[in-house]
């Protein structure tokens, strides 16, 4: 298998008709066919309700099986329809992974009374009042399921916390009172410390809800054959259950190289570092550090520095465990992190930087690639994204030159292999027009080259005697330049 690449095959505000899955089984053998061998899937598991796009969980064992929360399908489809996804996608040498989101739990269908200390929500190891009795949404019985796969009943203590008392109708950040129970010490500091998120947040302290959670990791790779995981929110809970979840899985599974990757949302690549070293690299991350940098580059024009771009990222010190990408759910319009959403012009040189470099794993969005549903509708940008992975699937081999000499205008050169032996020569350009003179190789002298990209049409370039030519890139944009066909 050559490069390979990534893509998240969903965006926020798909419509909730149930035809997901179908459409991810149609579109698998175009999909393979641009050299996409890995797939993010939404959250498969049955959340709250259909609306849910998926990180308001309910039952994790409910792959659109049972009638619960309003219908039998999740948001994306039916349990048959997914299998079928996933069957159509191993027949094409492509993986699928599953968004598993094991922070929270969501959609409880009993309240619970039970002593609980109010902290400070910009703090939560201050705690501003004493012990009360509250009323809290933590009695989950799955009455659709009745107890297939599992007959687990989760009650408070199963929970380290939630933000809203149904007694007192007041919502305030609330730490379950119990032998033992605190916060995880092994999650982020952000907020003193960052293990609440959201809904019933759950206890890995609690040896029942570890072996629960890890009996169901080994129960959905082997009944599903997905080939690995997005890990939902992983700095908000305990590390040390995620390295022993995934080891059990792994080694329960027989699938000792089963792929993870973990959202990690922190600009600091010591953090993400210090993340991976501690899962000892069996563990990859989103390179959030690289997304900050192409943020700032697009805000800023030709003001950033782009010799500094991949400066403090991940892909930069752990190329072989950053995900790369540009966009994702959590950035698009009317999302979370809207305000950290990469300006449209710079989106083609931020792909062009994930999918025509030799290192990380790059991930395409979606709503970049195809699209954004209301209410905030986009075109996307299908036709660059497109031309990119088959240039990444066809021609991004072999030894990579930079030429990362100019604040506004840089390049590089993929020089091929013996199986790929024609490569390309990229320039960025995000002030005005230019050029960048590099070296392609003498065996490449008198060759007429062209930009593959379209961007600049009707024109060619002749590398010269010595290997070298300036090519060039218009002002805020990129070219990739190869040999005419």
């Amino acid at each position: 298998m050559g490069n390979t690449s990534m893509i998240q095959f969903f965006e926020w505000n798909l419509p909730n008709d149930g035809n997901h899955w179908k459409k991810l089984q149609k579109m698998i053998p175009e999909l393979a066919g641009l050299g996409i061998h890995g797939v993010w899937i939404p959250p498969p598991t049955k959340a709250q309700n259909t609306n849910d796009v998926g990180y308001g969980p309910y039952d994790l064992w409910d792959l659109g099986e049972f009638d619960q929360k309003g219908d039998v399908r999740t948001k994306y489809g039916t349990r048959e329809e997914l299998e079928a996804a996933i069957k159509e996608a191993r027949e094409h040498d492509v993986d699928i992974y599953a968004d598993i989101v094991l922070n929270h739990k969501a959609g409880a269908e009993k309240t619970e009374k039970f002593l609980a200390k109010e902290v400070d929500p910009d703090n939560r190891d201050v705690v501003i009042a004493e012990p009360q009795e509250i009323e809290g949404w933590t009695k989950f019985e799955f009455p659709g399921r009745k107890g297939k796969y599992s007959d687990f009943k989760w009650h408070y203590y199963h929970f380290t916390g939630v933000d809203w008392d149904q007694k007192g109708q007041r919502k305030a950040i609330f730490l379950i009172e119990g032998d033992g129970k605190d916060w995880s010490d092994e999650v982020d500091q952000e907020m003193g410390n960052d293990d609440y998120l959201m809904f019933s947040d759950i206890d890995y302290n609690h040896p029942e809800v570890v072996e629960e959670t890890k009996k169901w990791g080994a129960w959905i790779v082997k009944e599903t054959g997905i080939a690995g995981f997005r890990i939902d929110a992983i700095k908000h809970f305990d590390a040390s259950f995620t390295k022993e979840f995934l080891d059990h899985v792994r080694t329960t599974t027989g699938r000792e190289k089963l792929f993870a990757v973990g959202e990690s949302w922190k600009d600091d690549v010591g953090f993400l570092t210090d993340q991976l070293n501690f899962h000892e690299d069996k563990l990859s991350l989103f390179d959030i550090p690289l997304h900050s940098n192409f943020l700032q580059a697009s805000k800023s024009g030709r003001d950033y520095d782009m010799t500094k771009i991949f400066d403090d990222t991940l892909v930069a010190v752990k190329p072989f465990n950053a995900v790369t990408f540009v966009d994702n759910h959590d950035t698009q319009p009317g999302c979370a992190l809207d305000a950290q959403r990469v300006e449209d012009w710079f989106k083609p040189i931020g792909y062009a930087l994930i999918l025509l470099r030799e290192a990380g794993y790059p991930c395409v969005f979606y709503g970049d690639m195809y699209g954004l549903n209301e209410p905030h509708e986009h075109p996307g940008f299908t036709d660059v994204i497109t031309k990119l992975l088959e240039l990444r699937r066809d021609h991004a081999y072999g030894k990579q030159d930079d030429y990362f000499d100019h604040p506004d205008t840089i390049g590089w050169v993929r020089h091929g292999d013996e199986e790929h032996p024609q490569g390309f020569a990229v320039v960025v350009c995000t002030g005005d027009d230019g050029f960048k003179k590099m070296f392609v190789g003498e065996d490449h002298a008198g060759e007429k080259w062209v930009d593959l990209l379209g961007h600049i049409p009707d024109e060619e370039i002749e590398v010269g005697e010595d290997g070298f030519a300036e090519f060039k890139a218009r002002g805020g944009n990129v070219s990739v330049w190869g040999e005419k066909q």
